[in-house]
């Protein structure tokens, strides 16, 4: 078995039985590659079945020099996938990176904007542009419903329940849920949908995606990324933030609130609760407001 066909193969895997998300993929990819051109740039022609431990290790403390301590543990992680991939196909019997440890990490906590921070960026909106009002739902909906990047660009009309109070999302894995909606948010949408967008010429294929860009197609998450960074740009925001930050901020403000960290954990689709619970980063003041509002002896 050759490098192109073990990725080809793996990477098939991701897509068909895991539902693996193609960025997910393509990250997975990305990784083996760096393997294979190492490989290639020292003239080693040694198969991904017969590769061994010492040839990982060499990869690794190379590679190590270019990467931060994060980046090196995605790459190890994505090659143990590979490897292990392989075993379950019985084209190896041992995993070349089973003894690698990856560097150990702090947990990082996600950046946070405060509602004031939020509004001040939604004011910084120009209405008159005609984009304003799908940025504005743009917006809204991605602080309003904690979404995803691309759980935002792929939604569907279809999807909008507003007479429920939910929108169906597709989240990582192929796997649906169903997000609650305010009010609030179902405005900006509805504003969008109905005064703005038809009259748009929508191109066949993106008749039911909701957010689409100047020529009627799906919006991609650059562009996204591209309209946070000069929102936050114009509203003079100074941290460092990204679409995704929107998301960490619905679920610190749900949380600093009252909201459960399960019914949170719905919401946002997490499989697993530790996940979730890198938003207890309260401070000591509502911590200790919680403690006096909820404890028998307070």
């Amino acid at each position: 078995m050759n490098w192109e066909q073990a990725i080809q193969d793996f990477t098939y895997y991701l897509k068909i039985e895991r539902g693996l998300a193609d960025n997910t993929i393509q990250n997975y990819r990305l990784d083996i590659l760096k393997l294979t051109n190492y490989l290639s740039d020292f003239d080693l022609k040694i198969s991904p079945v017969e590769i061994a431990e010492e040839d990982i290790q060499s990869f690794i403390y190379i590679i190590s020099k270019l990467l931060n301590e994060r980046s090196q543990s995605r790459l190890i992680s994505g090659l143990k996938s590979f490897f292990d991939y392989l075993i379950f196909e019985d084209y190896r019997k041992t995993n070349p990176l089973e003894l690698i440890e990856s560097p150990r990490l702090g947990r990082q906590l996600p950046d946070t904007l405060s509602t004031e921070e939020i509004d001040r960026l939604i004011d910084a909106i120009d209405l008159s542009h005609p984009q304003g009002q799908r940025n504005k739902a743009i917006i809204e909906t991605l602080y309003g419903c904690g979404l995803r990047v691309s759980e935002l660009i792929n939604l569907k009309i279809s999807d909008l329940h507003f007479e429920a109070g939910f929108v169906k999302v597709v989240g990582k894995g192929n796997k649906e849920r169903l997000v609650p909606i305010n009010a609030y948010t179902q405005k900006f949408i509805t504003i969008y949908k109905d005064e703005v967008r038809i009259h748009q010429e929508v191109k066949p294929e993106f008749t039911d995606i909701l957010f689409l860009n100047r020529r009627g197609a799906q919006l991609t998450r650059a562009m996204i990324f591209t309209i946070v960074k000069q929102l936050s740009k114009e509203a003079h925001i100074q941290k460092k933030i990204s679409p995704h930050t929107f998301r960490h901020s619905f679920a610190t403000h749900l949380l600093e609130n009252g909201a459960n960290l399960r019914v949170i954990q719905q919401m946002l689709g997490h499989e697993s609760i530790t996940t979730t619970e890198i938003y207890m980063h309260l401070d000591k003041t509502h911590l200790r407001s919680v403690l006096e509002k909820f404890h028998p002896r307070a």
